[in-house]
């Protein structure tokens, strides 16, 4: 024999010194890597404190960033405004420097009066000895309305007025002409000669011009750009003065002047970017930043120049990286040390758990009985207490269901000793446990089958195929298997079983990975005798009941026999009476919609299904036959009529539930039955046939009453 599918876990190893394997297996394993003294803590609490340090790492190494990039950010800007601050006060000092030389110049000019223009000798003499202010300048030129020149005073000594640099000229003529003070371009070629002219017209009140005076510094010299302003050359930061048109005119490297800022690092491409926006010059400074360099810029409106600092961004930023350095050394410290007090915390906290762990590996080694609810259990408010609430629970449910698993195996083992039919259980395809009836009926031992491979049962593997089949069908369509079967003993005979076959464990027939129940009778003597020809005459080939005939004739024999006062059989019940006979009558609900719509195969094992069902429940009280059709009856002897009330209740409800599947599609089956009780003590053929029709009016009154149920009558001749 085969099942559909595997067997329960709860039906193998039963027995009193059982135990469950699995659990043992896991206490084992636990108990291997359980400490002595101090619990280390398992592997939850390990993730746990794993996932808390990443965390406080993780938190600590991003606040740290983010205080670090904010410091910084602090401090370049800090840095940044302090040297936009710079080049703006130095712009300043220099629009300072051009007006104090302007307002000098204005005052040699206010001492200078249109008609000493005329006498040359008069002009000499102011220019030299009575106009001090004339000292400011390194030199000093003043010209006639008409563009001659008066007086050329070059560091202190008169030159001819042919010596003039023909550029310092035309400032004169153009101040003459516009009659308004000029500050001239960037004057020469060489760095010592480098100089810058400022002019003033010569005019009395608001009279015509007559003529301008003009005062040149050098351009290194101290009222304008001495080499003290642009400070010693520093790798990481150079001030620089240049023109507008880029051209150098202070520069820490002294060979830099009058350069051009192109070949500037850093400041070139604020300088061409600063040239494309055509950006008027103003006293504002600005900053920007540009391939690792800060660069800052101010303009000096009236010579048109531009003071720009240009500092590396990297040594900018050292002093200030070198303290985060540190803020980062101490932060690391910090968080670590943090990390390490939160580790050794939450280990603290959770060594109750890992008690707990440890005292949960020892209930699961401990037999049945051993662990006390209370014995050896960590306490601690909170979780640990629920868990350890929950597994003295537990142990105590253990106890409890292994008594249970002991009680259970000792009535298996009795049911299985004693139990008049054969019983098997299989896993698989392999018989797991066997009874003792099965095992005289196959010719083994109890000891022998346990283990054995179902197809040693069958006399070859045609046969073994063809039965699985069979049970397979049988089990999808109506859940259970119910036939007879021939077997192989083990020296090699034949016998011949009825077998009832269900699912184990579950109150619905059908396989399923719980394993499945057999339950054998032997019929090989019972087969025997229906090649006789007269089983066959009265009984019904399909469902193998009595058909109408024999059970009408033996229904007329029970009753001269009860008319006789000869013995019934079985022994009635204790209560009920002793001349009381039931006759139930049952008819299929809806029978005819299974034919028309499954068919009549799947039809006729509805029938021969329902027939066994009828049998299992009166096989022991009475005896059932197929009158025809869906029709069939049922004769309870010495039976009261609570007791046939019961019996046809045990029988609707069997009926009703099943539900048999052909074809994929399932079908409803119910009956309706009808129960007659005959309390007086007849014969006579038309009394059995009053009976009957009795039973039938009861059927068909509890189908017009709505079907699927049982309606009773008590007939009295």
């Amino acid at each position: 024999m085969t099942p559909p599918a595997a067997a329960s876990p709860a039906l193998t190893g039963l027995g009193p010194d059982s135990s469950n394997p699995f659990l043992d297996s896991v206490a084992d394993s636990a108990a291997a890597d359980e400490p002595a003294g101090w619990l280390l803590p398992g592997a939850l609490v390990v993730k746990l404190v794993a996932v808390a340090l990443l965390a406080v790492l993780l938190a600590g190494s991003t606040a740290a960033w983010l205080v670090s990039y904010a410091s910084t950010q602090a401090a370049m800007r800090r840095l940044v405004s302090q040297q936009n601050d710079e080049v703006e006060v130095v712009a300043r000092l220099l629009a300072s420097k051009i007006e104090q030389s302007q307002r000098v110049l204005s005052t040699v000019a206010d001492g200078i009066a249109p008609g000493v223009l005329e006498n040359a000798q008069s002009v000499e003499w102011l220019v030299q000895q009575g106009l001090p202010a004339v000292r400011f300048f390194d030199a000093m030129q003043v010209a006639r309305k008409d563009g001659q020149l008066s007086v050329n005073l070059q560091s202190g000594k008169l030159q001819q007025p042919a010596a003039l640099d023909p550029a310092e000229r035309d400032y004169l003529l153009r101040t003459i002409v516009e009659g308004k003070p000029l500050v001239s371009d960037l004057i020469g070629t060489a760095a010592g000669d480098a100089r810058v002219m400022l002019t003033m017209p010569l005019r009395q009140g608001d009279g015509p011009v007559s003529g301008a005076v003009a005062g040149v510094l050098r351009l290194q010299s101290q009222g304008l750009l001495p080499q003290s302003m642009a400070m010693p050359a520093r790798e990481e930061s150079r001030l620089i003065v240049f023109t507008r048109e880029g051209v150098i005119l202070s520069h820490p490297q002294r060979e830099r002047v009058l350069g051009h800022v192109r070949d500037e690092p850093g400041l070139a491409a604020v300088y061409a970017r600063w040239q494309q926006q055509e950006q008027a010059l103003k006293g504002q400074g600005f900053t920007d930043r540009v391939a690792g360099h800060v660069v800052s810029m101010a303009g000096v409106p009236l010579p048109q120049w531009m003071v720009a600092r240009v500092s590396d961004a990297q040594a900018l930023m050292a002093p200030a990286e070198g303290a985060q350095r540190a803020a980062w050394w101490m932060a690391g410290g910090g968080v670590l040390a943090v990390a390490g007090l939160a580790a050794l915390a939450m280990l603290w906290i959770a060594r109750p758990l890992a008690q707990l762990g440890a005292r949960a590996r020892r209930m699961l080694r401990a037999q049945a009985g051993e662990a006390g609810a209370g014995d050896g259990w960590p306490r601690s408010r909170g979780e640990v207490d629920a868990l350890v609430s929950v597994c003295t629970q537990m142990a105590s449910q253990r106890a409890r269901e292994q008594r249970q698993a002991h009680i259970t195996a000792a009535r298996l083992g009795t049911l299985l000793a004693h139990a008049p039919v054969g019983i098997v259980i299989t896993q698989g395809e392999v018989l797991e446990v066997a009874g003792v009836q099965a095992a005289r009926m196959l010719g083994y031992s109890p000891a022998e089958l346990q283990g054995l491979p179902a197809r040693a049962m069958h006399a070859s593997q045609g046969d073994y195929d063809q039965w699985r089949k069979r049970v397979r069908q049988a089990f999808a369509a109506h859940g259970s298997f119910d036939g007879d079967v021939r077997f192989r003993r083990k020296e090699g005979s034949s016998v011949w079983a009825r077998v009832l076959a269900y699912r184990a464990g579950s109150a619905t027939p059908g396989p399923a990975s719980a394993g499945t129940v057999w339950l054998l009778e032997d019929i090989t003597a019972e087969r025997g005798s229906r090649q006789l020809r007269g089983w066959a005459a009265g009984h019904d080939p399909l469902t193998r009941l009595l058909n109408r005939g024999a059970f009408m004739e033996r229904l007329a024999e029970l009753m001269s026999v009860r008319a006789q006062g000869g013995p019934t059989a079985p022994a009635p019940l204790p209560g009920a009476e002793a001349d009381a006979l039931a006759v139930l009558f049952m008819d299929l609900d809806h029978f005819t919609v299974i034919n028309d719509v499954a068919g009549h195969d799947a039809g006729d094992e509805v029938l021969r299904h329902v027939a066994r069902l009828i049998e299992e429940q009166v096989r022991h009280v009475g005896w059932a036959a197929r009158l025809g059709g869906d029709e069939f009856a049922v004769v309870l002897p010495a039976c009261s009529p609570s007791r046939g009330n019961e019996i046809a209740e045990l029988i609707r409800l069997a009926i009703a539930a099943w539900e048999p599947s052909f074809g994929g599609r399932s079908f409803l089956v119910s009956t309706s039955v009808g129960l007659v009780v005959l309390e007086d003590s007849v014969t006579g053929e038309e009394h059995v046939n009053h009976l009957l029709r009795a039973a039938d009016m009861a059927c068909y009154e509890a189908k017009r009453r709505g079907r699927n149920q049982v309606h009773t009558m008590r007939l009295r001749p």
